[in-house]
């Protein structure tokens, strides 16, 4: 490789390391701009600022608690609506601007942790806005008195009293209708149209494909009969089967105003509930560190980074130099793309980045290890960097690579701070490995030639 490909490298690797490196703190240079601003009359811009993102651990935010109604689901279909909700709900306020929101499912209950949110009626309003859209058939006549009668059989009788009532359930039901299997959880899309006679706005909705057989299979069994549209356990229309309906397709009709219209459909799209849920407790969280103790955190980890340095230094010299710029890079990139993604700080998070750097020198003190070896056998320099190079690659690839799996299964199959943690420590290992193999090796490749590489305890 020629030099001067090799100092185009490095040129390239120092303009990228100052990017970074004020993109992750932009305090300095600002600073600096203002006073070269003030002092020549300049009128330089400062550098593009991004805040980080904190999670609920680091910054606080709100704890909602809600209950799921699964009196209508089938016992052995429960775990799979509940699973589909915090889906659904997780989906939701992402769409809102809340990164890494925490949603857990426990039994019949699902608990929500929003970072970020001060506010809890905010916190509330993004839920409550998500609807849940059912679908009922008709009762038979039959059916209709009989709950009707129950009504009537307890009505001025105290709660007691109602439940020595045999069947008394029944008139707690909706006497002219009754849940079907077709829900918001076949939704496929939703939009806002027109009726064509009357120009009123109406919601045209698609189910899936397991959804439209439901619905076909429910048009056809209610021909001439009414099938309720519910949201949010109203009614909104009850029109008549005309005749069997293929393909999925339905449209919502209500008195709607073109504005209600439109935020009914986007939060159908945004996702409509497999379940309705009711709110049960609510409460502000306050940050678990603050900010004295976030900064306590992040002088412990700047002292861990200094230690590190100086144990490459000591005990690798030249390429421990060398590499320690890399760390720093590293550093510097690292955080910047977590500011561009941008990824929610939580205290997982920062202990995946944490562990990205150790791996990071672990790379490093390998291919010096390699270095030495090769060294100690009178090989030249040049000859010594190539095979530690390709020598040690074989134990980073499969190191790293093997870690990048663990990390790929937990973001897919975690939740929470688990996904967190995952993408803080893919993100790093992918980083480390560019730093190790790209950085590290363009600053030694630099040396060929000079003095210094004939310096042998610099390199033993």
């Amino acid at each position: 490789m020629g030099k001067r490909k090799i100092y185009f490298k490095i040129l390239i690797i120092f303009i990228l390391a100052f990017l970074a490196g004020n993109l992750s703190y932009p305090k300095y240079f600002n600073q600096g701009v203002d006073f070269l601003n003030q002092k020549l009359s300049w009128k330089l811009s400062h550098f593009w600022e991004i805040p980080f993102k904190l999670g609920l651990d680091l910054q606080g935010g709100v704890h909602l608690l809600y209950q799921a109604d699964l009196s209508n689901i089938a016992p052995e279909d429960r775990e799979n609506s509940m699973e589909g909700l915090r889906d659904v709900i997780e989906r939701r306020v992402n769409l809102f601007g809340v990164k890494e929101p925490v949603v857990q499912v426990q039994g019949e209950r699902l608990i929500i942790e929003l970072a970020g949110i001060k506010d809890v009626s905010e916190g509330i309003r993004m839920i409550g806005q998500t609807p849940y859209l059912e679908f009922k058939e008709q009762r038979s006549e039959e059916e209709t008195q009989k709950i009707l009668a129950k009504k009537k059989e307890i009505e001025g009788l105290t709660t007691e009293e109602i439940q020595k009532v045999g069947d008394w359930q029944l008139a707690f039901e909706d006497p002219y209708f009754k849940s079907t299997q077709l829900t918001g959880k076949y939704l496929k899309k939703s939009e806002i149209g027109f009726d064509q006679t009357t120009s009123k706005p109406l919601i045209l909705i698609q189910f899936n494909e397991e959804g439209a057989k439901i619905f076909e299979e429910l048009t056809e069994k209610n021909v001439g009969k009414q099938l309720a549209i519910y949201i949010d356990q109203n009614p909104i229309s009850a029109p008549v089967v005309q005749e069997k309906i293929s393909g999925g397709k339905a449209q919502i009709t209500g008195k709607f105003t073109v504005e209600e219209a439109k935020e009914l459909a986007r939060n159908l799209n945004a996702g409509a509930l497999p379940v309705p849920i009711k709110l049960i407790s609510q409460q502000s969280v306050g940050p678990i560190l603050g900010k004295i103790s976030l900064e306590q955190s992040l002088k412990a980890g700047a002292l861990g980074l200094l230690a590190i340095i100086l144990f490459m230094i000591l005990f690798y010299r030249l390429p421990g130099i060398l590499s320690s710029i890399a760390l720093g890079i590293y550093v510097a990139l690292v955080l910047s793309f977590f500011k561009i993604i941008p990824v929610t700080l939580t205290l997982a998070g920062i202990g995946g980045f944490i562990l990205s750097i150790g791996m990071a020198v672990d790379a490093n003190i390998l291919i010096f290890a390699r270095m030495k070896e090769e060294l100690a056998e009178k090989k030249t320099f040049s000859v010594s960097l190539e095979e530690g190079f390709k020598r040690a690659w074989s134990s980073i690839r499969d190191g790293n690579f093997t870690t990048l799996i663990v990390a790929l299964f937990l973001f897919s199959f975690g939740t929470g701070f688990i996904k967190g943690f995952a993408l803080t420590l893919g993100l790093g290992i992918l980083l480390s490995m560019f730093s190790a193999i790209f950085i590290t090796k363009t600053f030694l490749k630099s040396l060929e030639g000079t003095r210094l590489e004939k310096v042998g305890w610099l390199w033993r």
